[in-house]
């Protein structure tokens, strides 16, 4: 299945990907130099210098719900002069243009039709993006995503079931008017814990949808609700904080975001006494050779800022350990989207310095899948995965899971495995935190043992 593009203005919508939360946004073009920006996140940057080398400016910033995997970034570019639309029923706490269901906004030769598509969230509004009366694209939130639709169980318990059968009816009732040929452009995707059902493109339209989607071919509403409730996995606790975030607002840092304070090995230690957790975002055969005890690895990739969320607790102060080609700026960008701003600093001379210093070092072993697993093969990937195939004989905690399961875990030697190896590192760093020992982490983990032609198990 292909991606699909509408023009709009004689120009190309323009999505801007966040891979590590599987998220899109869209940088519209208009017909009289301005351009609208939807579901944007938080780091403005992008945003501008995109308008910028198209010489437009960003004269709406456009919500279609309150966010729960990323702070919004429609306040960053209100402070550039954008104007904030959302649904009304988002309650912002700040200045912005409130649309009901039905409500439409002039963009100077096109017209912004709200249309409530409640499910994934209770205020949540798609948006038909209009050229006189021909509709030119949709910009579908979570109410539609290629294949399904973004999940509807992250308000509470008693609203999963109503949002799921609200998610049904907002496809085939509100939006079932509008052509097949139309596209969409969904903000959730492919790798978004949002996603319920999702495929791996990015865009869609709604005749594909219709002929292919979980949304259209489940055999009606009931059916519906209980196949996407049945697979929905787990998701960061995160989540169910930064809805209240987005909807009062947070501090505004335009496009000059802080810089990590470098800490001396004695200021290190005194943050660290004090209660700072240390994190460790060294590659993960980096910190196997060698890192402070007590650290907790998370490597810094795209998926970083997910898994900050699901492992630390926000409110406590951050202290890293980085390797010095890794992107200082890109660990503070992915700690900010998500809420995360109590960064206190980072070790200065990485662990050369506290090395250096004369200061304890632990160590975790990597296995290569040519080798049997030493002791008990663990398995901390998504219960998705685990389903799809592992390796005989291991037990399955779900990487999110493992300090409230450790008791669970069989004593004994240990080989954590994950997708790679970096899920697995992390996991093996919370159970050196709690005091076991005898760790090892698959190398490559369960691909590359599948791609040894090792055995598996399936089921």
């Amino acid at each position: 299945m292909g991606s699909v593009g509408a023009k709009v203005a004689g120009s190309e919508i323009v999505p801007l990907v966040d891979e590590g939360l599987g998220n899109s946004s869209y940088l519209v073009p208009l017909d009289d130099g301005r351009a609208l920006v939807l579901d944007a996140r938080r780091d403005p940057r992008a945003y501008l210098a995109l308008a910028k080398n198209l010489n437009l400016r960003i004269a709406f910033a456009v919500e279609t719900h309150l966010h729960a995997d990323f702070i919004s970034g429609s306040r960053e570019l209100a402070a550039f002069g954008a104007a904030i639309i959302a649904p009304r029923a988002s309650r912002l706490a700040t200045a912005y243009r409130g649309l009901d269901d039905g409500d439409e906004v002039d963009l100077g030769g096109l017209t912004l039709r709200a249309l409530a598509t409640p499910g994934h969230t209770p205020e949540h509004l798609a948006y038909l993006l209009l050229d006189g009366s021909k509709p030119l694209a949709l910009f579908s939130g979570g109410a539609i995503l290629p294949g399904g639709a973004a999940r509807p169980d992250l308000i509470g318990p008693q609203q999963t079931e109503p949002l799921a059968h609200d998610l049904y009816r907002s496809a085939h009732q509100r939006l079932s008017d509008l052509p097949d040929q139309l596209a969409v452009y969904p903000t959730h995707g492919a790798g978004s814990f949002c996603s319920a059902g999702a495929g791996r493109e990015r865009t869609t339209t709604l005749g594909r949808e219709r002929h292919e989607s979980l949304l259209f071919t489940t055999a009606g509403d009931d059916a519906f609700v209980r196949t996407l409730l049945d697979g929905l996995g787990t998701y960061p606790p995160y989540f169910l904080r930064l809805r209240t975030v987005n909807q009062r607002g947070t501090r505004l840092y335009g496009v000059n975001p802080p810089k990590l304070a470098p800490l001396s090995v004695d200021e290190f230690h005194r943050r660290r006494a004090a209660g700072a957790i240390v994190i460790d975002v060294r590659p993960f055969v980096d910190f196997a050779r060698g890192h402070m005890p007590g650290a907790l690895s998370i490597a810094l990739r795209p998926a970083f800022a997910s898994w900050l969320g699901w492992l630390a607790p926000a409110a406590r102060p951050l202290i890293f350990v980085r390797a010095a080609d890794q992107d200082a700026r890109d660990l503070v960008e992915q700690c900010l989207k998500i809420g995360y701003e109590n960064l206190a600093g980072e070790l200065e001379g990485g662990m050369d310095a506290w090395r250096a210093a004369g200061l304890p070092v632990s160590t975790i072993a990597v296995r290569n899948v040519s080798e049997e697993p030493k002791g008990t093969p663990l398995d901390v990937r998504q219960a998705s995965e685990w389903a799809k195939g592992h390796i005989p004989g291991a037990r399955h905690v779900e990487l999110g899971s493992v300090t409230a399961s450790a008791g669970a875990i069989p004593a004994g030697p240990l080989t954590v495995y994950c997708g790679h190896g970096e899920r697995a590192m992390t996991a093996a760093s919370l159970l050196e935190r709690q005091g076991r020992a005898n760790l090892a982490v698959l190398d490559g983990g369960f691909d590359a043992w599948q791609s040894a032609r090792r055995p598996i198990v399936i089921g």
